[in-house]
């Protein structure tokens, strides 16, 4: 099962797409119509929408997360 994971970050209107096993993290075009369109209309209004993920923290810089650092 290919683990896969939509990501929005406050301020940036574009998606990205994760591909765990692949290691990879691609720009994602914004879908025109369809359930993941509504969810980002939504996050673009600021509301959070989280689904199948069970930890997202939004880290300042890769360093930190390295040394368990998390910002408040």
């Amino acid at each position: 099962m290919a683990k896969v994971v939509i990501i929005g970050i406050p301020g940036e209107a574009g998606l990205w797409i994760a591909d765990i096993d692949a290691g990879t993290v691609t720009p994602l075009e914004a879908p025109a119509e369809g359930p993941l369109a509504a969810a980002n209309q939504l996050r673009a209004g600021g509301t959070v929408v989280t689904k199948g993920v069970d930890l997202a923290v939004a880290i300042s810089s890769a360093a930190k997360v390295s040394s368990g650092l998390l910002d408040p």
